[in-house]
């Protein structure tokens, strides 16, 4: 995947590309792909959230798949010619609100670049097809999040 780093004010850099190499290992990936992070202020994902889930709030990510039906499967480039961009699968993109982000570390007591971190993952993980509307789908999402997370040697909070 391809990522730029992020430089957090008064925090380290978030490094997508580790991130990403994480997600790859753990869904155990092995094609060339692409994916794309936007930030995007409030107003924006507010109104990405409305146009999209009838939601009309803040909310701190959302992703948007650019191919349906790949939880759990390998990904094959040829499978999906219409997603190519050049010799990569384009998996689809992810907004990330950072406001919301920030507000959140600080009510989760931890830093704004590991929530970001988190939510780089999880945002991803939804691309990949995973979802938390059930309990059993939450169960298998979170579980990713964690092992991406210690991967990353980043620490888990309960």
């Amino acid at each position: 995947m391809f990522f730029h780093n992020l430089k957090i004010e008064g925090e380290g850099k978030v490094n997508y590309k580790k991130i990403a190499r994480a997600v790859y290992k753990e869904l155990k990936q092995k094609a060339k792909l692409k994916a794309e992070v936007v930030l995007v202020n409030e107003e924006e994902i507010k109104k990405l959230n409305a146009e999209n889930r009838n939601v009309d709030k803040v909310t701190d990510v959302l992703s948007f798949p650019a191919l349906d039906g790949i939880r759990n499967k390998i990904l094959d480039p040829k499978d999906y010619p219409y997603e190519l961009d050049g010799d990569r699968l384009f998996v689809g993109s992810v907004a990330l609100c950072l406001e919301q982000a920030k507000r959140q570390a600080d009510e989760l007591g931890h830093s704004t670049e590991r929530e970001y971190v988190y939510l780089v993952i999880h945002g991803l993980l939804h691309l990949f097809g995973f979802d938390h509307m059930t309990d059993e789908d939450k169960k298998e999402m979170r579980s990713h999040e964690k092992s991406i997370l210690k991967r990353l040697k980043i620490e888990e909070e309960e």
